[in-house]
């Protein structure tokens, strides 16, 4: 086990617990699940725009984008929005050709203020974005897009996430047991590459996210979703990968700016003080319920040979 890992993160691998934690050692294993359509999905699906905000991440952004567009979905829009990189980046944008994917090379104030430029150029019904270091999972969209579309009063649909290394294999998993709102006032577990939403929610919530957040900018947006009334959905399906690598921001921004931005969207969202007494409770019985899943899967797994 590394020894950069908290003390915490050390207590969640000794108790089995996978949400919440990125280095989950040396396991591997292979998707044995494939999305299909639900039973009277329509041919018309509805148009969904994805942005994904760019820096430097030449590397890794040429699996993200291929990971959208070998989706085969027919009512695409995609957006790159770049921000001046120079390691290569603009290269690989420059090789990817189709009607559905388009890139902006401009200059942005960071991640927030790149999606929300990315987004007043997009018209979609359904509205995603992608890090530039992340993929979507195979058959996604449809999926996703026919249950919206069977589902009038959903507003926000999300799965669970395969955690993926610099070569793309599969080195963890996060299986959620069920969607928990005023727990997430609490704490965040939603992974945010299998996060999609519906355009009339978003303009309801403000339309933007706020640029002045550098690391729980999609946290901020979710609870403001829950605010305006939103129906949220958790999709007991793996829907997409959070890359694992040195560089990424989740791990070198927590201390700094996580932290810090965390415990001010709690004071802004956080229940009032007889519901918090309650959270340590909700939230030992969330993660006991999430441990049960991620058991279930794993004795399939095994009885698969997986």
């Amino acid at each position: 086990m590394p020894q950069s890992l908290s003390l915490g993160t050390r207590l969640r691998i000794l108790l089995g617990i996978k949400l919440g934690v990125l280095e989950q050692g040396r396991q591997r294993f292979q998707l044995t699940e494939t999305l299909e359509l639900p039973p009277g999905a329509g041919q018309a699906l509805p148009r969904i725009s994805i942005v994904t905000p760019s820096f430097n991440q030449g590397r890794f952004i040429g699996s993200t984008i291929r990971s959208v567009l070998s989706q085969g979905y027919s009512n695409l829009e995609y957006i790159v929005q770049d921000n001046q990189s120079t390691d290569g980046t603009l290269e690989v944008l420059r090789t990817e050709k189709s009607s559905d994917f388009q890139y902006v090379v401009e200059k942005d104030l960071g991640q927030a203020d790149a999606i929300n430029r990315g987004f007043a150029r997009c018209n979609g019904e359904i509205m995603a974005f992608l890090n530039s270091d992340d993929i979507l999972l195979p058959g996604t969209l449809a999926y996703v897009a026919s249950l919206f579309q069977q589902n009038p009063e959903i507003d926000v649909i999300y799965g669970n996430r395969v955690l993926i290394d610099t070569e793309d294999n599969i080195v963890g998993r996060w299986v959620l047991p069920g969607h928990d709102g005023e727990l997430m006032r609490h704490i965040d577990y939603i992974p945010q590459e299998t996060l999609f939403w519906r355009r009339d929610l978003w303009e309801r919530s403000g339309a933007r996210l706020d640029d002045k957040l550098a690391f729980a900018l999609d946290w901020d947006l979710l609870l403001r979703f829950l605010d305006c009334g939103a129906r949220f959905s958790h999709i007991p399906h793996f829907l997409g990968g959070f890359r694992i690598h040195q560089d990424q921001k989740t791990s070198s921004e927590y201390g700094s700016n996580g932290v810090r931005e965390m415990k001010r969207i709690r004071s802004l969202h956080a229940p009032k003080l007889l519901s918090k007494a309650q959270m340590p409770f909700r939230h030992f019985t969330f993660l006991l319920k999430h441990i049960r899943e991620d058991k279930r899967l794993s004795s399939f797994l095994k009885a698969a040979g997986k």
